[in-house]
């Protein structure tokens, strides 16, 4: 579980706010929690994989391709 621990001479909140929001999207929280959001069928979540595989591959054709 992401935490920021303050020392007493170093106390500024903004900092310290955005240091926590690096660690909740490092640690990937927000992405599980929409996923989480609504029940989705096994065969959605193959489609959408599908989708997204097949999106990065076009992606880096697209680069070999200019390149």
């Amino acid at each position: 579980m992401p935490g920021v621990f303050l020392n007493e001479d170093e106390y500024n909140f903004d900092l310290a706010l955005r240091r926590f929001k690096k660690q909740v999207e490092k640690a990937g929280i927000l992405s599980e929690m929409k996923k989480r959001q609504h029940f989705e069928k096994p065969s959605v979540m193959r489609k959408k994989k599908k989708a997204a595989a097949r999106k990065r591959l076009m992606k880096k054709m697209r680069k070999i391709n200019m390149a």
